[in-house]
């Protein structure tokens, strides 16, 4: 890609996956525009960097995904990539026939729909601009592959992560708009601090999961998006090598 033209956005930059991808691309040389729904954490990932741009966004609201992409064409002039990473792991422990209703609302509301209204708002951008295209990465999951257990919403908002991937990278086709996804197993961050204590496995025990440094989720991260846009990683799993991921269950 033309290091002219390196304008992305990162939405759950405040914490976590979001905070390292958004570090690790302005490192790269990309101007970072940083959105989230707290400006205090926004304003700790953007500290030291010049050319980043801190929204506070509340991505399951569809005015408030406009006004970020507003926001960012306002400042850059065009947007070349969306990292779409917010995302929730609510009511996670919490057997099936348990789940409150607003619970599963919630987590498809951010981790869903928040994930369409980001990549429609991309989308819409990355068509209208001139030179047309631009890429978007959709954060899925281990689980848009294989559940654990008692996760029942957040398996099925990241299955269904893998269904938009795959019809934003067909429909983008024709505008030179590239979407692909990383799914992530086991990245040390504040989500999977829970991993080393001991976590609830298929066959009912608890064991302790090894996790890998989620710098190396960011270095792949900053890889596909460096990529031109002829050329495209649909899918790439990222995982700590001994995690019991391949033979779950």
């Amino acid at each position: 890609m033309s290091t002219e033209s390196r304008i992305a956005v990162v939405t759950g930059a405040g914490s976590g996956i979001g905070r390292g991808v958004a570090l690790a691309l302005a490192e790269a040389g990309w101007s970072v525009a940083l959105a989230g729904r707290r400006r205090e954490p926004l304003e700790e990932t953007a500290a030291a960097r010049d050319d980043v741009l801190v929204v506070p966004t509340d991505v399951t609201s569809p005015e408030a995904v406009q006004a970020l992409f507003e926001a960012v064409r306002d400042r850059w002039g065009r947007v070349d990539l969306l990292f779409n990473n917010a995302g929730t792991f609510a009511g996670g422990g919490t057997p099936v026939e348990d789940l409150p209703y607003e619970t599963w609302r919630s987590v498809v509301d951010i981790n869903l729909t928040g994930a369409f209204l980001c990549a429609q708002a991309a989308f819409r951008a990355m068509k209208e601009q001139s030179p047309q295209g631009g890429r978007i990465i959709n954060n899925g999951s281990i689980s848009a592959h294989v559940p654990r257990p008692h996760s029942i919403a957040y398996t099925a908002t990241k299955h269904a992560m893998t269904g938009l991937t795959k019809s934003l990278s067909l429909d983008g086709r024709p505008y030179r708009i590239a979407c692909g996804q990383i799914d992530i197993g086991n990245a040390a961050t504040e989500m999977t601090e829970r991993m080393q204590t001991g976590i609830p496995q298929a066959n009912g025990q608890l064991a302790v999961e090894p996790v890998m440094d989620a710098a190396d989720v960011a270095a792949t991260v900053v890889h596909m998006a460096a990529l031109p846009l002829e050329a495209n990683v649909q899918f790439a799993t990222v995982m700590a090598t001994t995690m019991p991921y391949i033979g779950r269950g």
